[in-house]
């Protein structure tokens, strides 16, 4: 159903990036690995390596599933807000283009989820 303001409706978003002190939202989403019902949310600096990123915030995020230990992020297949994308682990996150509420979808070949889910 559609809606029809009858007047001016004019509003500031609460959600950017200048509201994180310094920080920033970067999902994640680990595509056809259903343990995680929807993409992960993190809260990091913009200046993180990738590399740091992986090691400290998105690896102990997934250690729980059984594919987890096998995963090679930098083997993996990445997209960036729809987008291919390389990345490279000695550069900041900001500078590969990450930016605030930035979306990475992870798809890991060969690995196939809990009870082969995610062939």
């Amino acid at each position: 159903m559609s809606v029809k303001a009858i007047s001016d409706y004019i509003t500031q978003p609460k959600d950017t990036v200048a509201n994180f002190n310094g920080m920033q939202v970067v999902y994640v989403h680990w595509a056809k690995h259903l343990m995680y019902c929807s993409p992960f949310a993190f809260l990091v600096s913009p200046d993180m390596t990738l590399a740091g990123f992986f090691a400290e915030v998105l690896r102990p995020a997934i250690k729980d599933h059984p594919d987890s230990t096998r995963v090679d992020f930098m083997e993996a297949q990445w997209l960036l807000n729809g987008q291919g994308f390389s990345p490279t682990p000695e550069a900041a996150l900001l500078a590969q283009g990450i930016d605030h509420k930035s979306m990475l979808t992870l798809t890991t070949p060969g690995l196939s989820g809990i009870n082969g889910c995610a062939s």
